[in-house]
């Protein structure tokens, strides 16, 4: 693993970039592009079987969409309170489950159970599957608190992928113009941390960086060389595995002592903010040597 000096990377500067705040999720394409990913990915992999797990559970939350109930939004004056305190519009501490989330959270684990995976993923489905209200409740809380219990991460990540497709469904719904910041390391639509940030080459926002929600999928704009998670500008590095092809880095922060991934789409447009992160775990591995604690979240890499 190498560790380079906190500047910028070269990238194509030609163009100026005005890059808009936020950037909505498509819900559809969010969940094709990344099981897409996940299968390119799984082809050269050390750990090809669990990314094409992941990539039949991705495909999932695509096919599961057609002709869901629309989601319950906000009442119509909670956009307007929202930005007054600086909050995300969609409450993940509040959340409570309503028609379409039921009907997700129905489809998804059904539609899982026909997907190869090993035993011991089939019996945690199951134990979601057969879970009460009460126990499905805490599992909900679990994950979108970030309070996972060790014993049960399994169980856990069956129930984050179904908060995911309704969460994007519901950030879809947003008006992104009227996003706003609510804090370092915070998802301005839902309040979610990152699961990685990708310097992007969109048009109108070539070189920026964005950072990708964990939960919904929206993406925020975040200058670089800033940590993701506490908003310091001292002591950024970064770090990569050794021989790399620069398209995947650890940020290092010597302020919280954490680090996110960067994803340096500029160089590999297909890269995908969930997709890369699990495939990189080499990384994460080798991160673990260092002083550096993982602050991306990624509910298919928990205990990394």
């Amino acid at each position: 693993m190498t560790e380079k000096p906190a500047r910028p990377d070269p990238t194509v500067i030609g163009e100026v970039a005005a890059p808009p705040f936020a950037r909505l999720p498509d819900p559809l394409q969010l969940f094709v592009d990344r099981a897409l990913r996940l299968r390119t990915l799984a082809a050269r992999s050390e750990i090809g079987p669990y990314l094409r797990f992941l990539s039949d559970l991705a495909e999932m939350q695509y096919r599961i969409q057609d002709e869901l109930p629309e989601p319950a939004m906000p009442d119509g004056a909670a956009p307007a309170r929202a930005r007054t305190h600086a909050m995300p519009p969609l409450d993940r501490a509040g959340f409570a489950p309503d028609a379409a989330f039921e009907a997700t959270f129905d489809r998804f684990t059904g539609a899982a159970a026909g997907i190869a995976m090993p035993p011991a993923a089939a019996g945690a489905l199951g134990r979601v599957r057969a879970a009460g209200p009460a126990q499905r409740d805490g599992m909900l809380r679990a994950v979108l608190s970030g309070a996972i219990p060790a014993d049960a991460m399994a169980e856990h990540a069956f129930a984050a992928a179904a908060l995911q497709v309704h969460f994007a469904r519901m950030a879809a719904r947003l008006d992104a113009a009227a996003l706003m910041p609510v804090g370092d390391g915070a998802c301005p639509s839902c309040g979610s941390p990152p699961v990685s940030s990708m310097v992007v080459g969109w048009r109108g926002a070539h070189g920026t960086r964005f950072c990708a929600c964990s939960l919904c999928g929206t993406c925020w704009h975040h200058v670089r060389i800033k940590c993701v998670l506490c908003g310091s500008t001292k002591g950024i590095g970064y770090q990569e595995v050794e021989g790399g092809a620069g398209t995947v880095k650890a940020e290092t922060c010597d302020s919280c002592h954490r680090y996110v991934k960067v994803l340096y789409q500029v160089k590999e447009a297909d890269l995908e903010p969930v997709a890369d992160d699990a495939a990189s775990l080499g990384l994460d591995l080798l991160m673990r040597e260092g002083p550096y604690e993982r602050g991306g979240f990624n509910p298919f890499l928990l205990g990394y």
